[in-house]
C-alpha cells in the first residue's frame, strides 16, 4: 500500500523544517555532552512526530506507516548533525 499523497507531502514539509532547525543550531561554548545533544535531538524528533501526527490523514494504519517513514528519516537527517557534534566535542 503506497502512501498517500498528502502524507508524503507532509512528510517532505517535515524534513525540510527538521533540516532547517539542525542548520540553524550553533554550537556553544560551554558545549553541552554528547548524550544531552543526542537526548535533545531525540526530543526534536519527537516533537515533530507529535506535531504532524495530528495532520496525517487516512486509516490508521495509513498514518502509523506515514508516522515511521517520517521518523526514519527525521533520524537519518540527524545522523550527520549528531557526527558534526561529536566531532566539535573531540576538537576541544
Amino acid at each position: 500500500m503506497a502512501l498517500l499523497q498528502a502524507n508524503k507531502d507532509l512528510i517532505s514539509t517535515g524534513m525540510k523544517e527538521f533540516n532547517a532547525l539542525l542548520n540553524q543550531q550553533v554550537f556553544s561554548d560551554p558545549p553541552v555532552s554528547e548524550e544531552a545533544m543526542v537526548t535533545m535531538v531525540e526530543d526534536w524528533v519527537n516533537f515533530y512526530i507529535n506535531y504532524y501526527k495530528q495532520q496525517m490523514t487516512g486509516e490508521q494504519q495509513e498514518q502509523d506507516r506515514a508516522l515511521e517513514e517520517l521518523r526514519q528519516e527525521l533520524n537519518t537527517l540527524s545522523a550527520p548533525f549528531l557526527a558534526k557534534y561529536r566531532a566539535f566535542l573531540k576538537s576541544l
